[in-house]
């Protein structure tokens, strides 16, 4: 692990997107890295240059140059495979033991249905985050972006009725599903949590930090409904990896780059 920690980490980093997470687990596992940024473009779509990162053109994205002579650049994307790379090739025993907790109850290895709770859950909030709820926030974003954009007085009432309709019959009662399954989860936590998977900040922690931040700012969590996820999402802010990666990037790009 030692060897690794010589390579040259590059966070490419478009404002006001998920990239944030990445920080956060680069400064969990205090490595040394640049944050390469990028501005949207007045449409709000990434610009074109981040297409010769990788071809999709989007962010987040990690270029980790290995510091051995002459190796080929490894770039990374997707919140997910990029946390689980950097887990593998630069935690210590101590932070991959509870960044991934472990899979199998001791005895149970590799036995169907042997897993431990806390890898169960990690296995499925890692892939519920972007599957399931930050569709629900992206769509929210979309209609309130929408209902907020510049139009011609007699189209504007229109489109406020419609995204009105759209989120009172089918994206409140989305939230509430989503945020009352995530209360429960926290009320069950294995150990009493305080983390979605027991006693440990987890990467689904950090993966979850982001459209729970989203849709706190977007008044969606009411909190005498929901004590729990507010609380919870307000640790998760207090985190002293999120806090350093949001002053670093606060800093040095300012506070339009942070997804708030």
């Amino acid at each position: 692990m030692s060897a690794n920690r010589g390579a040259t980490i590059v966070l490419n980093w478009l404002e006001r997107s998920r990239a944030q997470r990445i920080a956060w687990l680069l400064e969990e596992l205090t490595l040394d890295y640049k944050i390469q940024p990028f501005q949207r473009n007045a449409n709000g779509t990434a610009p074109a240059e981040l297409k010769q990162i990788h071809p999709l053109g989007k962010s987040p994205s990690l270029s980790i140059q290995p510091p051995e002579p002459a190796s080929k650049a490894i770039v990374l994307a997707e919140s997910s495979p990029i946390l689980a790379y950097l887990v593998e090739h630069f935690a210590d025993e101590e932070k991959k033991n509870t960044l991934v907790p472990r899979q199998y109850v001791e005895g149970k290895e590799g036995m169907l249905g042997g897993e431990t709770e806390e890898w169960m859950r990690w296995r499925y909030f890692d892939s519920y985050v972007e599957g399931s709820l930050m569709a629900t926030v992206q769509v929210r974003l979309v209609f309130d972006a929408v209902k907020n954009a510049p139009l011609p007085f007699f189209i504007k009432p229109i489109t406020g009725l419609i995204t009105s309709k759209v989120n009172a019959e089918f994206l409140d009662g989305e939230f509430r599903t989503h945020f009352g399954f995530l209360e429960n989860q926290l009320a069950t936590a294995p150990g009493g949590g305080p983390y979605i998977c027991g006693k440990h900040l987890t990467t689904a922690d950090i993966q979850l930090s982001v459209p729970l931040a989203v849709a706190l700012g977007l008044g969606v969590v009411p909190r005498e409904e929901f004590p729990l996820l507010n609380g919870y999402v307000e640790r998760l802010q207090r985190e002293e990896g999120y806090r350093r990666a949001v002053e670093r990037v606060k800093s040095e790009h300012g506070e339009g780059f942070m997804l708030e």
